[in-house]
């Protein structure tokens, strides 16, 4: 399950994509047009800016930037920054494997064999899915909504 970290985390480099480049942009700024809590949004963009993914700029004129092309920021790659590993129990993990308490036999254990898919089908689309193709696709949706017409 996606904390609301990531989640804030996510919205928040969605904000700073759809951003002229190189433009610096204030966390208040952020924090008032997507309605985050300033104080753990500053906690989140400073973990970004330390993965690199985000580039800062203090004082006057200062702010946040990105520090990469969105086309290169993947969606699991932010995930995995914030919430840690992907996979739904930590026998299958990549990165935090650990062995079950109660497994007896890990090579014939069939709910492990069901989780790695799992892990495995949810990293393909999360790596495969960058935040150039996440603005894109916020723009299809925006603009097919702005013909709904919802008045009887």
């Amino acid at each position: 399950m996606l904390s609301q970290k990531a989640k804030y985390g996510i919205r928040a480099l969605l904000y700073l994509c759809r951003q002229k480049p190189g433009t610096p942009i204030l966390i208040r700024d952020i924090a008032e047009k997507e309605h985050l809590p300033r104080k753990f949004l500053e906690a989140i963009l400073l973990e970004l800016k330390s993965a690199g993914i985000l580039h800062s700029r203090p004082g006057k004129g200062g702010g946040y930037t990105l520090n990469r092309d969105p086309k290169t920021i993947t969606l699991g790659r932010v995930i995995r920054l914030i919430d840690g590993p992907l996979a739904p129990i930590a026998c299958v993990s990549q990165t935090a494997y650990a062995p079950c308490r109660d497994c007896l036999d890990e090579k014939t254990c069939v709910l492990r064999a069901v989780m790695r898919q799992v892990r495995d089908r949810t990293a393909d689309v999360l790596d495969s899915t960058t935040f150039a193709m996440l603005v894109e696709q916020e723009d299809v949706l925006s603009k097919a909504l702005a013909g709904v017409d919802f008045s009887i």
